[in-house]
């Protein structure tokens, strides 16, 4: 379809422009374009393929109903990500409620939530498999509060920049930097707690 064809050669704001106008293959090709490094960042911050999906249609949902809101004061794909993390954040909180809820009920049944973790034991002579290591730095990530693992997961996995993420995740630059400096430091123990632990 040569109308396919159109969109498929402008740059993001025109594309942008012809979607606020109810232009549908428009917002199509955006989505295809951005869909596979939304995708990647839910994941990051989800640790889970099937809620990554949810959260990443939720985002492009979301994207699709507040398009007429959008001043183009940043790049497109700024806004898309702020509107991911959100999504996500919102996810990892009810997430959060939701376990602190079923962890009293582990307590009051079990006596005690430590006895039905799982015991791991790792030779320390080895060196630690990649997917042990990533579960350990899952698990450590899993400590920090949300705020903490964003600004974390953006700089250290999606490699953003302290300007780019305080965009994103709209407060000052310092905060970022703060909140870097704090969930490094908190990582780092946790991550030397689990090493200990084994």
């Amino acid at each position: 379809m040569p109308s396919n064809l159109n969109h498929s050669s402008l740059e993001d704001p025109a594309l942008v422009k012809a979607a606020q106008k109810g232009d549908m293959l428009a917002f199509e090709e955006l989505v295809a374009r951005h869909r596979d490094k939304i995708y990647a960042r839910c994941y990051t911050m989800m640790h889970s393929e099937d809620a990554a999906l949810d959260v990443s249609q939720e985002a492009w949902v979301k994207a699709w109903q507040r398009l007429a809101q959008f001043q183009g004061d940043s790049t497109f794909t700024t806004w898309i990500t702020r509107i991911t993390i959100n999504v996500c954040l919102d996810q990892l909180r009810k997430n959060k409620r939701q376990r602190a809820e079923s962890i009293e009920e582990l307590n009051e049944e079990a006596g005690g939530v430590e006895r039905l973790m799982p015991v791991v034991t790792v030779n320390p002579t080895e060196r630690l498999e990649r997917g042990e290591l990533r579960q350990k730095i899952d698990a450590a990530l899993g400590k920090l509060s949300d705020e903490h693992r964003t600004v974390l997961v953006l700089h250290e996995f999606q490699e953003m920049e302290y300007k780019e993420i305080a965009k994103t995740v709209g407060c000052s630059i310092g905060t970022v930097m703060s909140r870097l400096f704090y969930a490094r430091r908190k990582l780092a123990a946790l991550l030397a707690e689990l090493r200990n632990a084994e």
